[in-house]
């Protein structure tokens, strides 16, 4: 058994080597994509919970007014 690398690549260990750096610019590319939209949910979720809040603490000092209770008319029955 020989320890050396040989002098000269072969064809398929370049195109293995090829494969393998494609995946892995493609895999850092994948991975800034996840951290960019897991940024714009933490963001969107920050944003609405502080319109939760603040809306929240509005009906606090400003309880809604119930609307006028209407009483529902009844339907006159013809009796024939």
């Amino acid at each position: 058994m020989s320890s050396k690398k040989p002098a000269v690549a072969s064809p398929e260990s370049i195109a293995r080597a090829e494969r393998q750096r494609l995946a892995h610019e493609e895999g850092e590319r994948a991975m800034a994509d996840l951290e960019r939209q897991a940024t714009q949910v933490r963001s969107n979720m920050e944003r609405l919970r502080a319109l939760r809040q603040a809306r929240e603490a509005d009906e606090m000092n400003n309880p809604p007014i119930p609307p006028p209770v209407v009483k529902k008319k009844r339907k006159k029955r013809i009796v024939r």
